[in-house]
């Protein structure tokens, strides 16, 4: 038969290596991991194949084709299901020559793109990345391999896998519905003050019909989000969509995997020799658009421009509404103080309780545990309350209440006779007319109050204050008070008594068992003789031979009304000067608030999906389970943006949505079942402090830590580093202000060398990963800090060694410009081939080759197509001028088109 008519079968596999347990003796091929995955370092090679697809085609057409090459649909095993395509060519049989290498490399000159050896949007069904653990929240792969040469001629396998996750949109929901909750119970809060009087009450009014309207748009946005189905990312022409706001832009996860044999005479970090043996390691990056309020724009500047001005201007609005300001951090406090009330007192409640039950069954081993959560818990509660700010609120909530006079309301001042009334404005009025404060703008809510100036009159029925006219005599008018008024029969010691109760109650109860317990026959011998106590009295008003219950529950009621008094004081007083504060800040405040929430939605969102799938990355790897629970990790975002017109106020909202992550902890959890939909992330919390619970299923939970499964909180340390490389940050280099990008890097950098000393006090270096870099991480942060202060145009070298030092830290990568598009394209790629170069002996003089791969064929013109349904990057000749040359794309892969 004519071999023109035969027809050839191409069945393509993929090479997978996983590990076994770690070799212990001689004999063993002991390979290193290089990358996010030191864990693995030391374990046995163990190599399996999954079979990607298979085509079939005739040699004829192979000899009568274009260039002697077709390209192929690749078929499931049952011949259903495409998965991809290959490459078939004709080439000359015998070993490879430096001559003959066009076919195999990337060559613009001679139409040879790429080695591009399979791509596939489906994935393979047996790969570890497509694990039942990873598909319940990563969808949508996009897969191509390549092979490379290496500088001893040898080969290396990359496979590069993009996808989608869910918690792109999962994320925003939740939180939608919690900022949905926090409000609504907000507006409860300031329903449940009472009656204030009509200056106050006003201004409550207004503050809850802003907290309404803010509810109802987010009840607008949640409902059209769940309207979504489809895709699980937002691309970047929709960045600007009202109801998408909350969503990050075009969030991808990018995981580039390495087979490659080790060199001859290589050795491990133990310092074993290996030879024969093929490395794989594995490199992920989140790839997002900046997180920013693209849909509110950014003409007034972004988010840190923006906070700051109004923080200023709130001072002079407090002012004219006569209130007291109260700075961020008074307010945080109020907000932590509202929170610790409302979650003790039910734990309080509850452990009184079990304390009851122990007593019932006349457990004193029962009895004494929980005495001891009881105590501890009650301890934490009275020392979250012991703060100035809540003893002074209570006084300015008391002067807020109708009918309220000073201390010398009869006092008639000179040259003055009766009261005069005087209209105050709404918040809509802000600015048209000036108010005389009861209070200096600059007095601190936590300090003590002045009491002894007599001279302001307020008359609270109607909101009126009124000073003193100039005296008759020619002196001076007298002083007003710098602070909220006294009531003369307003008791400023109640508070402390009222507080000291719990801790007294509980003293009572800690007596009265230590009292059961002298009286236990089996313990008389045991427990030392208890000296007497000052409570005494109380005790031996009890019958000490009856029930325990009975002994102890007339106390444990009087501790549990205690604490309850508190928290309706503490709550009622935090509320007002949280009602203070929303006053002063209406309506910008709100809109700010707003905008922060849009901002930190998407920065959250991505930075739980880099944490799930670091998380899983690791499952196996006791050094990196090790320092995820002593220390933490800390996430590394790579920026791009420039610091010019529209893009600085993208910035400057990033800066203070990546900030703002600092709230956020991380918890692993078993999850109920091994469903995908038991196995997404959950958030819990309210604005100032966030949780995410990641469900694990069974067998992968049993295997963590034991501080991680008892559900210890894990910390991310979120840093920020900032290069603007494009034409408009020639234009801030040469005629703008660069000073918010120098800022940004140089507070970034001491949190990241905060970090690392703190890293280096708690966990070994073996528990990070190995690579063949031997710098030392001391010396490249030193290196970054000299850079950070260097004044040098696009010093694209501060991201190449903080995303260095990530790694080596064992940290989660992104990489961010406006859309996560075009500019991150070309950083991804650059840092891939950087691994292969550094990491994996990548023939220098295909590095360019490579890159260039990489650009036309990758994963990331995907993204570009996936996102604008167009394969060309938004760049132009005059734009890419003033990049760098190594962010260029090649010729033929941009262009003018919408993004």
């Amino acid at each position: 038969m004519c071999v023109c008519c035969s027809w050839v079968c191409v069945c393509v596999y993929l090479l997978v290596c996983t590990r076994g347990e770690r070799g212990k003796g001689p004999g063993y091929n002991v390979t290193r991991t290089t990358g996010d995955y030191g864990g693995y370092e030391g374990r046995i090679l163990r190599r399996t194949s999954s079979f990607l697809g298979s085509a079939t085609f005739s040699v004829s057409d192979l000899l009568r084709s274009k260039d002697d090459q077709l390209t192929l649909n690749l078929r499931s095993s049952d011949g259903v299901l495409a998965v991809g395509t290959v490459l078939v060519s004709r080439v000359n049989m015998g070993e490879m020559e430096e001559g003959d290498m066009d076919h195999i490399t990337a060559d613009v000159q001679q139409a040879q793109k790429c080695t591009l050896v399979c791509e596939s949007s489906q994935g393979t069904p047996n790969d570890k990345d497509n694990s039942p653990l990873t598909g319940a929240v990563f969808k949508n792969p996009v897969c191509k391999v390549y092979k490379f040469q290496t500088v001893d001629s040898k080969w290396m396998l990359v496979r590069e896998q993009m996808e989608e996750c869910t918690l792109s949109f999962s994320i925003p929901r939740q939180l939608l519905h919690l900022y949905i909750q926090e409000d609504m119970r907000r507006i409860q809060e300031l329903r449940d003050l009472g009656e204030l009087s009509p200056h106050w009450d006003n201004l409550r009014k207004e503050v809850i019909g802003r907290y309404g309207q803010v509810i109802a748009a987010y009840q607008e946005t949640l409902a059209e989000l769940n309207k979504i189905t489809g895709p699980s990312f937002k691309p970047s022409c929709s960045k600007a969509q009202r109801y998408l706001e909350f969503i990050p832009i075009n969030l991808h996860t990018q995981r580039m995997r390495v087979t490659c044999p080790r060199q001859t005479g290589e050795r491990t970090r133990h310092g074993s020799e290996a030879s024969g043996v093929l490395t794989d390691a594995f490199y992920d990056v989140i790839t997002v658009g900046a997180p920013a309020a693209h849909f509110q724009g950014f003409k007034g500047g972004g988010l840190q421009r923006l906070l700051s001005r109004h923080e200023a201007e709130k001072k002079s609005f407090s002012t004219a509404y006569q209130c007291i300001y109260y700075s961020p951090e008074h307010t945080a406090k109020a907000q932590e103080v509202l929170h610790s009330v409302g979650h003790l007192q039910p734990l309080i409640s509850g452990l009184a309780d079990q304390l009851l039950q122990a007593a019932q069954q006349h457990s004193m081993a029962g009895l004494r545990e929980a005495l001891k959560t009881l105590a501890g818990k009650t301890e934490q509660f009275v020392h979250a309350l012991k703060d100035e700010l809540v003893k002074s609120a209570l006084l300015a909530l008391h002067a807020a209440q109708p009918g309220y006079v000073t201390k010398n309301q009869n006092q008639t001042l000179p040259g003055h006779q009766g009261h005069s009334h005087q209209d105050h404005p709404s918040p809509s009025q802000r600015g048209q007319q000036g108010q005389s404060p009861p209070q200096n703008p600059g007095h601190s809510p936590g300090q003590p109050l002045a009491t002894d100036s007599p001279v302001v009159v307020c008359n609270n029925v109607d909101g009126g204050f009124q000073t003193a006219p100039i005296r008759e005599d020619g002196q001076a008018p007298l002083k007003r008070q710098d602070s909220i008024p006294c009531h003369k029969e307003y008791d400023e010691e109640e508070w402390d008594r009222v507080w000291a109760d719990v801790a007294k109650s509980l003293n009572c109860v800690i007596a009265m068992v230590d009292k059961l317990q002298e009286q236990e026959p089996i313990n008389n011998n045991q427990e030392q003789p208890i000296p007497k106590q000052v409570l005494a009295d109380v005790i031996t008003s009890h019958n000490p031979e009856g029930d325990w219950r009975e002994q102890l529950c007339p106390l444990v009621v009087r501790l549990k009304e205690c604490v309850a008094e508190v928290v309706v004081r503490a709550r009622r007083a935090m509320t007002f000067v949280l009602l203070q504060e929303a006053a002063c800040s209406i309506p910008q405040g709100l809109f700010l608030k707003q905008r922060r929430d849009v901002v930190f939605s998407q920065a959250l969102a991505a930075l739980a999906c880099g944490f799930v799938m670091r998380l899983y990355a690791g499952m196996e790897d006791k050094g990196f389970l090790r320092q995820l629970h002593l220390v933490g990790l800390v996430a590394q975002f790579e920026s791009l943006l420039s610091t010019y017109s529209e893009e600085i106020g993208m910035l400057e909202d990033m800066e203070v949505g990546i900030s703002d992550l600092h709230r956020v902890a991380f918890k692993i959890t078993q999850a109920k079942t091994d469903d995908p939909c038991d196995l997404q992330p959950v958030v819990i919390g309210r604005r100032d402090h966030y949780t995410v619970e990641v469900p694990l299923p069974r067998l992968a939970f049993q295997t963590l830590p034991h501080e991680i499964k008892e559900g210890k909180a894990l910390q991310v340390y979120p840093v920020l580093f900032n290069v603007g490389i494009n034409e408009q940050q020639t234009i801030a280099d040469r005629f703008g202000d660069i000073s918010l990008q120098e800022r940004i890097n140089q507070r970034n950098f001491e949190i990241l060398d905060s970090y690392y000393k703190s890293l280096s006090d708690k966990v070994p270096s073996e528990c990070l990963p190995c690579f063949q870099t031997q710098t030392d991480l001391k010396d490249l942060l030193g290196t970054l800090g000299q850079n950070v202060v260097t004044k040098k145009r696009k010093n694209v070298e501060i991201l190449w060694l903080a995303g260095t030092i990530c790694r080596r830290l064992n940290g989660i990568r992104f990489t961010s410009c406006k859309s996560a598009k075009d500019r991150t394209s070309m950083s991804v790629t650059l840092e891939q081939c950087a691994l292969l170069r550094d990491e994996h002996q990548l023939n220098k003089d295909y590095f360019i080759r490579a890159l260039d791969c990489m650009r036309r064929e990758g994963c990331r013109i995907e993204n570009v197509q996936k996102n604008i349904k167009c394969r060309k990057y938004a760049f132009n000749m005059l734009q890419l001028m003033a990049f760098p040359k190594i962010y260029r794309p090649p010729e033929g892969t941009y262009g003018k088109v919408d993004s």
